[in-house]
Formats: C-alpha cells, sequence, structure tokens
C-alpha cells in the first residue's frame, strides 16, 4: 500500500499580491511614554481632565456591551457648528472610525480599484501610499515647490486633467512640511475635478484655521471629504477616534466596509467628552502657538535652518548628522523623527511643538548637542 506524501507543512499561504509587493507604514509602538514625545505631533500634556472623570466612571456593563453611538454624531455637528458654518451639517455627513487611519484605510477600500491612479503630494504623510498599494493603485506625487515647500497648483490640476484620477488627497496644512492651502483653493479643485474624491486630511487645522468646512456644501461638491482627529489637540492619541465628513451617500460607502463597532466604547464616552469641552482645546492650541513663537525666535537668534508653517511642528536642520541628534536627543529624554529617506527634506528632523516650557527643555538639549559638532 503506498503511503501518502506528507504535505509540506513550511509553506505558508500567500496574500494577495499587491500585499505581498507593499511596505507597510511603520511606527515605534513602544517605549514612548516615558519620554518627551515629541516625534509624532500629539498633543503633549493629555485630555482634559473631565475626560479622565468620565472614563473612570465607566461601568463594568458598559465594558460587557458592545458600545453605542447615540449622540456621538449630534455632538460632532454642534461642536463645528459653533464654529461657524455656511450651510447646516447633518448627522448622515459624519462617519466615525477608529481614528483618521482607520477612516483613509476605509476610503480607498470603498473607492480605490486596481489600476485606479491616487494623486497626492510630496512629501506628505507617509500612510496614504500603502493604502493604495494594497488596492493596487497607481501612486502620482506632487513635490512642493522651493524653499518654503509651496502647494504646486498648477501641476495638481495638469494631473487632474491628464489622468483623471481616482482620488486626490491633500493634507493642509501638510505633514510634514507644513505648506498651508487656503480653503477656497481647496473648493476649487473639488468643483474643477468633480470625478475625482477629494480628501482633506485636516488633522492640524486647528493650528492654522484654514478649513474648509466653514465654507463647503456637500451637496453642490459631493466629492469632497473632510478628516478631522481628537488626537493632536484634545489629546485621544491612545484611544483612536476620527471622523470623516462629507456627503451623506459618500460617507454612506465609506461606512459599509467598516465593521459595526470599530470605534470601542472608552473612545465615545472619551469624545463625548472632550467636545462639550472645547475651551480645553483653545488653551491648549493657544499654548502651542506661543511656544511656536517662542521656539521660533531662538531658531532665527541663533541661525539654525528651519521651516516653520502650519501645524504643530517644524522642520530642523542639524549641523551634525541628524541622526546623531535624534539619538542624543532620546538620551536626554525627548523624542523627535528624522525625515531621512523623504522627498525634499532629507537629513532633517520633525519635531512636534508643545507647551513653552517644553520647548525651552527641547532647545537646552539640541544646543548642547549642535554644540559638539562646533566644539570638535
Amino acid at each position: 500500500m503506498e503511503i501518502d506524501k506528507q504535505p509540506n507543512i513550511s509553506a505558508w499561504p500567500m496574500p494577495r499580491q499587491e500585499v505581498e509587493n507593499m511596505h507597510a507604514y511603520s511606527a515605534p509602538l513602544e517605549g514612548r511614554r516615558d519620554y518627551l514625545r515629541l516625534d509624532f505631533n500629539e498633543n503633549t500634556i493629555g485630555p482634559s481632565p473631565l475626560v479622565a472623570k468620565a472614563l473612570k466612571q465607566i461601568s463594568a456593563g458598559e465594558i460587557a456591551t458592545y458600545p453605542e453611538y447615540s449622540g456621538l454624531r449630534e455632538a460632532v455637528v454642534e461642536n463645528l457648528t459653533s464654529k461657524g458654518l455656511k450651510v447646516p451639517l447633518q448627522t448622515t455627513q459624519i462617519g466615525l472610525f477608529n481614528g483618521v487611519d482607520a477612516a483613509i484605510h476605509a476610503i480607498f477600500h470603498a473607492y480605490g480599484n486596481q489600476g485606479d491612479q491616487l494623486l497626492t503630494t510630496t512629501p506628505t504623510f507617509g500612510y496614504y501610499g500603502p493604502c493604495a498599494h494594497m488596492q493596487g493603485m497607481q501612486i502620482s506625487e506632487i513635490p512642493y515647490k522651493g524653499k518654503h515647500f509651496d502647494f504646486p497648483m498648477s501641476e495638481i490640476k495638469e494631473a487632474l486633467i491628464a489622468q483623471k484620477p481616482r482620488l486626490l488627497i491633500i493634507c493642509n496644512p501638510n505633514n510634514p512640511t507644513g505648506t498651508r492651502l487656503a480653503p477656497e483653493m481647496i473648493l476649487e479643485l473639488a468643483v474643477f475635478a468633480p470625478n475625482t474624491l477629494v480628501v482633506i486630511d485636516e488633522l492640524y487645522e486647528a493650528f492654522t484655521g484654514d478649513s474648509i468646512l466653514p465654507i463647503v456644501d456637500f451637496e453642490k461638491t459631493p466629492n469632497l471629504v473632510v478628516l478631522r482627529s481628537l488626537s493632536k489637540t484634545a489629546g485621544l492619541a491612545g484611544l483612536r477616534i476620527g471622523f470623516a465628513i462629507g456627503d451623506s451617500n459618500v460617507i454612506n460607502r465609506i461606512n459599509r466596509v467598516t465593521g459595526p463597532y470599530d470605534v470601542n466604547g472608552f473612545a465615545v464616552t472619551a469624545a463625548l467628552t472632550a467636545l462639550k469641552d472645547q475651551p480645553y482645546i483653545d488653551e491648549y492650541v493657544a499654548k502651542v502657538l506661543l511656544a511656536k513663537q517662542w521656539i521660533e525666535v531662538q531658531l532665527k537668534q541663533s541661525n539654525v535652518r528651519h521651516h516653520l508653517a502650519g501645524g504643530n511642528y517644524l522642520l530642523i536642520w542639524p549641523k551634525r548628522q541628524n541622526t546623531e541628534i535624534e539619538r542624543a536627543l532620546k538620551e536626554n529624554g525627548i523624542l523627535v523623527r528624522n525625515m531621512n529617506g523623504k522627498a525634499l527634506i532629507d537629513k532633517s528632523l520633525r519635531v512636534s511643538i508643545g507647551t513653552k516650557k517644553q520647548m525651552q527643555e527641547f532647545w537646552e538639549a539640541f544646543q548642547k548637542n549642535e554644540s559638539m559638532s562646533t566644539a570638535k
């Protein structure tokens, strides 16, 4: 009797070819909490005390129950309305996601076909690319222009005509260059390319006030989607809560590719509380803007090459190798992020801006370690 051959147990199932060929977006996941975190543009002081109090009051019964979202979309609409809107928002125009990363992924999943085109800028947020690759999309990246990293408006328009991309994603203000694009110009692009879904990543809008939401009518520009988060201002990065805002039909389609309970109950409670404590958020933003002015003066007086525009971050080109400065700052308890390999900003450091006290701590450590290059 012939014995059946044993299967090759070392073999493993291969994924889709698009996944096999892609490189995942990577970010440090461990060992950051004991440092001054100036590497990922988070809120550097934590959420409102009211948020911490609300989380402590969550009952065992709530933890054992699937999350409920009643009131959260209404709270988002109320919060945005308080800042002034040309056209009122409806709750059906608000999508809830497990962080804006999940919203971005869902947008690509809902709208990106194999062979479709993603149009974006470079350098910009690194997660757009992997999301496009996992769908088998083609990517067209238009560089920012000049020493001030100006937005390439004419080049973007030319690409919209020539390529007819499925998606156009603009981070405004852009991470990491801080480039700002006026809301009227964004609206112009959406009108210019009605068959392209124009996604505006507004995670850093609070630090500049460049939001398109006060002037947009989603019924007239249904191809426009705006992304918002509570990570950068309200201090909820660890709970993962993000929003997509747009035409009801578009938000409905994006929601179809997400799970029914993707946003957890702790995040819901924290978001509801944070949205009701807008004064806390406003106070934190004001502290960051004050610190931003202070660090700009220090950089100019010390003749350090830098670029500081929109958002709660800046770029610095140290005299020493940026990896050496990054390592030295970490030894001093401070995390920053090197931009090696990034188009146009190679050899720079991106530094998040916290409070003035935190930036003074950073500046003291930076100067000390920079001086070592001139002392040699």
